[in-house]
């Protein structure tokens, strides 16, 4: 089972502004399959629950995004089954380092995607939170 993207297209052209690389969507469909629905995501690890260290928004989204990795892998998919991600930031400024980090994990994915701003996270030293559905194929 392939998902089918519709409107593919790299923020590189959407925002030449802000230094982007991410594949996305405008919409996936899916057909069949396992949905996995995960709760937002943040950089602490999965195990432990113990935050990472440092307070660096590309330190924290590779974290973040090593764990919907990591869960997507445990459910028996691949990234390439990542259809939506939804990003929340604790400061506008991150946007563009966070995206950054994030699109390494996303190339030739390309998942619909929002991104909102927050006044915080469930911990004050959390700067992003993604969370992230997944269809894997049966």
């Amino acid at each position: 089972m392939e998902h089918k993207r519709y409107r593919t297209f790299n923020t590189k052209d959407t925002y030449p502004e802000q230094r982007l690389d991410n594949d996305l969507c405008q919409a996936v469909a899916t057909r069949g399959g396992t949905t996995l629905w995960m709760r937002g995501q943040c950089p602490q690890d999965l195990d432990t629950a113990v935050n990472i260290k440092g307070n660096d928004p590309v330190e924290q989204t590779h974290k973040v995004m090593q764990n919907i990795r990591q869960l997507v892998e445990e459910a028996g998919g691949r990234m390439e089954h990542v259809v939506k991600l939804v990003v929340y930031l604790t400061d506008v400024r991150h946007r563009e380092a966070v995206y950054r980090t994030m699109g390494e994990y996303i190339k030739g994915v390309h998942p619909v995607c929002t991104g909102l701003t927050v006044v915080a996270l469930a911990r004050p030293e959390w700067l992003v939170e993604i969370d992230a559905t997944a269809v894997i194929p049966d």
